[in-house]
């Protein structure tokens, strides 16, 4: 099965060997977007819904530069450091997604890298 790298300027480069999504078999699967802005490369200062809504925001860059958008979004996975967030990133998730909402998992995880308190990853129909 053929698979495409997708890139955009406009969501943060990897920190490490992989893409920030791939298309494949009519689907495009994102690596786990975190709170970095894509302009410094940094996880600017601020509370959780401010950090999820960077992370929804970088989502919603890879999607467009894959010839997508949020809407077709059938899966995401939510990974939190505290599950005390799960309330305030729902609200925020909600901004992003509507009816129908893709299928999810949340989670509740020991350390998520650069001391995120967010992490979402997703799969798109294409």
């Amino acid at each position: 099965m053929k698979k495409e790298s997708v890139f955009t300027a406009n969501a943060p480069a990897a920190i490490g060997p992989y893409s920030q999504a791939v298309k494949s078999g009519g689907f495009l699967f994102t690596s786990g977007q975190l709170p970095i802005d894509p302009l410094t490369g940094k996880i600017p200062d601020g509370d959780i819904k401010f950090h999820a809504h960077q992370v929804f925001k970088n989502l919603k860059a890879i999607a467009e530069a894959a010839g997508t958008d949020l809407s077709s979004a059938v899966k995401t996975t939510v990974y939190l450091s505290s599950m005390k967030n799960f309330v305030s990133v729902n609200e925020v998730y909600a901004e992003y997604f509507s009816e129908p909402f893709p299928a999810r998992s949340a989670f509740q995880v020991a350390e998520l890298p650069l001391g995120a308190d967010v992490e979402v990853e997703a799969v798109f129909s294409l």
